[in-house]
């Protein structure tokens, strides 16, 4: 199991969750690897509103979407640094460490979700967000004055 993608998105336990976070994240033990797991779970879920909320809880498994849905979403959501950096507040971790169990969790979060919720998670969200879900993050490119002079 741990040198493969998680099995579909049905029948995921949170034991596997767990292991591949724990393999993917260089964990020493699972017990690292589930308090990385709960806090970005945690911070994700002040983060994420509507029916993406719902849809993402339905397709975690149970111990991970009761953490997640645990938290009432913000008001305002924060950029993915701005994310990270009150994860690591909150948690007392440093910004790279955190950074890596932010990526680390939320890239196995993408392979639940599946390509299309992720989609629309990552339009939901402000900018940032799609690095610690392990893709690139692309913006429109605006031609400058002089660019457009020419």
């Amino acid at each position: 199991m741990i040198d493969q993608q998680l099995p579909g998105i049905t029948g995921v336990t949170f034991e596997q969750m767990l292991e591949q976070v724990r393999y993917e994240g260089a964990y020493a033990t699972r017990a690292q690897a589930e308090q990385a797991v709960r806090a970005v779970l945690d911070a994700f879920g002040r983060q994420l509103t509507g029916d993406e909320r719902v849809e993402l809880a339905a397709r975690l498994p149970y111990e991970a979407a009761v953490t997640f849905t645990s938290q009432i979403p913000a008001t305002e959501p924060l950029t993915g640094w701005g994310f990270v950096k009150e994860l690591a507040a909150r948690t007392g971790g440093s910004l790279a460490t955190t950074r890596w169990d932010a990526g680390t969790v939320l890239r196995i979060v993408a392979q639940l979700a599946g390509e299309e919720l992720l989609n629309r998670i990552l339009a939901q969200l402000p900018s940032g967000y799609a690095l610690l879900f392990g893709r690139a993050e692309l913006t429109a490119c605006v031609p400058s004055r002089s660019a457009v002079a020419t």
